[in-house]
């Protein structure tokens, strides 16, 4: 295809779909170096593109700025600005429902595309030009690199996951090495219970723990554990993921930021399939239906899904240290 002066990403959310679509972005950019590329992303989410050398652009979707009585005006209006300042040659929307596609569909140029996913929801996939195919492709990051492979775009390893250097958590002191242990999700029934994160941190002792993550439960103090609970924001959690010896973590996307940074990483998963949503390092570590095993020798998971046992996950923890 002709080169495109402009590509418009649609992928405004969640904080691991933002991160499983780092490397299709920068093969897009890659392939068309002289186009500007803007994406569009979730405030909250933004700072996962902060120094990215592939994206010209950081569009903001104010999406809870548009609920409430006026809010269908004032999205109107975020939208006829948009228009203005974002029309594009190539529209890729990545997010697949039909809020992204109607964005996707403002924002194309006079004779531009609109390429999507084949699955994508709400009808979303009727305002594409074209769709790329993913069925049978288990996980996220194969998906959106589908996607591209529709544009003539094939990946090329090591895929690239320009995330950002991030900061350390003002007071932290990373003289002692340390496990980063991140034991809480947003989903129902990822997350580890305090009582499990209490069992871990006493089995790993004497390691050095930091806690990270948002919840509302408290934790009774320990030794060996640096509590940085609720007390971290996005590029802080990135620092201490890059500087942690290793990273025990549910499934969740501070998981998946650990997944494109380090192999150094044991995912805990229950009702999740680590096919589709685990980490995309072969190297790194699976605790799935009361099994460990790595990525790569990862095989179908059994129909049972006891609760992970987290002093074994302790211990194996160690024994990879050693």
């Amino acid at each position: 295809m002709i080169a495109p002066r402009g590509v418009f990403v649609v992928k405004p959310s969640s904080l691991g779909d933002v991160v499983h679509t780092l490397p299709a972005v920068a093969l897009v950019k890659k392939r068309w170096p002289d186009a500007r590329l803007r994406w569009l992303i979730n405030p909250e989410w933004a700072p996962l593109l902060k120094d990215n050398p592939h994206v010209d652009e950081v569009v903001l979707f104010p999406r809870h700025e548009f609920r409430g009585p006026r809010g269908f005006l004032r999205s109107t209006r975020w939208l006829r600005d948009l228009r203005h300042r974002a029309r594009a040659d190539l529209t890729l929307d990545f997010q697949g429902l039909l809020r992204s596609a109607l964005i996707a569909r403002a924002c194309r140029a006079d004779g531009g595309r609109i390429i999507g996913l084949s699955d994508a929801r709400e009808g979303a996939r009727f305002f594409y030009d074209q769709v790329a195919r993913v069925a049978g492709i288990d996980h996220a990051v194969d998906r959106y690199l589908a996607l591209v492979a529709t544009l003539g775009i094939q990946p090329s390893a090591p895929l690239e996951w320009p995330l950002p250097l991030g900061s350390a958590p003002a007071g932290f002191h990373s003289d002692t090495p340390f496990i980063l242990l991140h034991p809480f999700s947003r989903g129902i029934g990822k997350s580890l219970t305090p009582s499990d994160v209490a069992t871990f941190c006493r089995e790993i002792t004497p390691h050095r723990i930091v806690l990270a993550g948002r919840t509302d439960q408290s934790m009774a103090p320990a030794d060996n554990v640096t509590d940085l609970l609720n007390r971290t924001d996005l590029g802080e959690l990135i620092w201490l993921i890059r500087h942690a010896a290793f990273v025990v973590s549910v499934d969740s996307g501070p998981m998946h930021i650990a997944a494109a940074l380090t192999p150094r990483l044991l995912a805990l998963h229950t009702w999740s399939d680590p096919r589709k949503v685990g980490p995309y390092q072969p190297e790194a570590w699976v605790w799935k239906d009361g099994a460990l095993s790595q990525m790569k020798h990862l095989g179908q998971p059994p129909g049972s899904q006891p609760a992970p046992r987290i002093g074994d996950v302790a211990q194996h923890v160690i024994s990879l240290l050693a």
